[in-house]
């Protein structure tokens, strides 16, 4: 793995080829042990080592709402991680849950050694790294050993195909226990077809959805994330609409019928017909 340190705005960027294109560890000027990851421009993951409980990230706030919501307060959870990125929403749950289990599925094997040596894990954390294709690792999960599974997985900044089809959530689905949380983030913009798509999806695996989002992307105004929580029992909705309405980038949650009709009659995605998510426009990345 090629690797050269430059000199930015007075603070060390670390510069690695990794199988996704070239990393970049961007050091935060705000907070000191406060770590931006990039890959070809695109940020990726936040990461403060001296407090894993900060998530700069919207969409990841989103999703540590999730993870605060599924059991009482410090229970240890369960966490299957589809994609591992800086290992933000692993260092998440190990920090807020502590003794929790997780194991994360990262294909790029020169990432994970990238991030293990600049921004370790405590080694008392539960954290099991699992080297291959997402889809490949969580087919060896056990039948219902997770209590959540988060589908995060981008290659550049596009979700690969073979993760967005039926068959790929109803496999999600099997690595859960009864009442388990399947989330997916999901990046998408004018006129939302790929979101509309994944709605319909997922559904056709789970009986109850909820999805957060800024109301900007949900009006199909600009490309953005959004965060879909799935399951077959009873999902927290209030909760998570005053969380989401509170956020310092604050978001509408969406759910049964209205949530629906934003699929607009769009069909299920399956292995024959998925596709990559599509590419955020250049401008999405500018100045952040």
């Amino acid at each position: 793995m090629g690797r050269s340190r430059r000199r930015t705005a007075d603070e060390d960027v670390v510069v690695a080829t990794v199988d996704g294109g070239t990393a970049e560890l961007r050091p935060d000027p705000d907070r000191r042990r406060g770590f931006t990851l990039r890959i070809d421009g695109a940020p990726q993951s936040y990461v403060d080592l001296d407090d894993p409980s900060h998530l700069d990230f919207a969409y990841q706030r989103r999703l540590g709402h999730l993870v605060d919501l599924l059991a009482p307060p410090g229970q240890p959870v369960r966490v299957v991680h589809l994609g591992g990125g800086a290992l933000t929403m692993a260092r998440y749950v190990a920090a807020t849950r502590p003794r929790s289990t997780q194991q994360v599925m990262e294909i790029d094997a020169p990432l994970v050694r990238l991030v293990r040596e600049h921004l370790p894990l405590d080694p008392g954390w539960r954290v099991r790294v699992r080297g291959g294709d997402a889809r490949e690792g969580l087919a060896k999960v056990p039948d219902g050993w997770a209590d959540l599974v988060i589908a995060d997985v981008f290659r550049g900044a596009r979700t690969p195909a073979h993760l967005t089809s039926a068959e790929f959530v109803a496999e999600a689905a099997r690595a859960l226990r009864p009442g388990g949380w399947y989330a997916a983030n999901l990046a998408d913009g004018p006129p939302l077809s790929f979101l509309r798509g994944q709605i319909a999806t997922v559904h056709t695996v789970f009986e109850r959805l909820a999805l957060t989002a800024e109301p900007a992307v949900l009006r199909g105004k600009r490309f953005g994330n959004a965060v879909l929580l799935a399951a077959d029992g009873a999902l927290p909705v209030a909760e998570l609409t005053r969380r989401a309405a509170t956020d310092p980038q604050s978001a509408r949650v969406e759910q049964g019928q209205v949530l629906l009709d934003l699929t607009g009659g769009a069909a299920p995605v399956t292995d024959a017909t998925a596709a990559d998510s599509p590419a955020p426009p250049p401008a999405v990345f500018r100045d952040r």
